[in-house]
């Protein structure tokens, strides 16, 4: 399978393309944001106030990443385990959030609103956050700096390798990987 150039801001005609198992190298603007980044947005909606950030067609990546060495961009820029953004990501989705970068499993509610809202969820390789970084072209502090190494961040990536997990059809790597070796 070859793999397929996706640049964001994500639009829904390239969405429709994706499927999950697909194999893509993503170019563009991300934002990461983990957990805690994730509370913080949904309490500032729900307290009336707006994100930090224009949410609509981007992606986010469950990311942390560690100190850059000299000479460097980042530091180790691996995915997160993206279970613990589920409580908040339904709510991101309806306000046009397109995509996540992340690892593990989704929820049944993320998957519903994954087909739903037209968004897709990646995976990025766990414990490969080093090679991951060297697609990351640039690095800023866009919001809550307070909180460090989780701060919302923008990043400028340039082929950064993922896989689809979930796609808009309700299609799960994880359950279709599973399949085929059951017995």
């Amino acid at each position: 399978m070859e793999m397929m150039q996706v640049t964001t801001p994500l639009s829904e005609p390239v969405i429709e393309q994706l499927k999950a198992g697909d194999k893509v190298l993503l170019s563009g603007i991300i934002y990461t944001a983990r957990d805690a980044a994730h509370k913080r947005f949904i309490e500032t909606l729900e307290s009336g106030g707006e994100l930090p950030l224009d949410i609509r067609g981007q992606v986010i990546y469950y990311c942390g990443p560690s100190p850059a060495a000299p000479g460097r961009v980042i530091g180790a820029a691996g995915p997160t385990t993206s279970g613990r953004m589920d409580a908040y990501t339904p709510t991101l989705l309806s306000l046009g959030m397109k995509g996540m970068i992340g690892k593990g499993k989704r929820s049944q509610a993320v998957k519903d609103a994954i087909v739903q809202h037209k968004a897709v969820y990646f995976g990025g390789t766990g414990g490969a956050g080093a090679l991951l970084s060297k697609a990351v072209l640039s690095y800023e502090i866009v919001a809550y700096e307070d909180m460090g190494p989780e701060a919302v961040a923008r990043l400028v990536v340039k082929e950064l390798p993922l896989f689809v997990i979930n796609d808009i059809f309700g299609n799960d790597l994880y359950e279709m990987g599973a399949g085929k070796f059951r017995r």
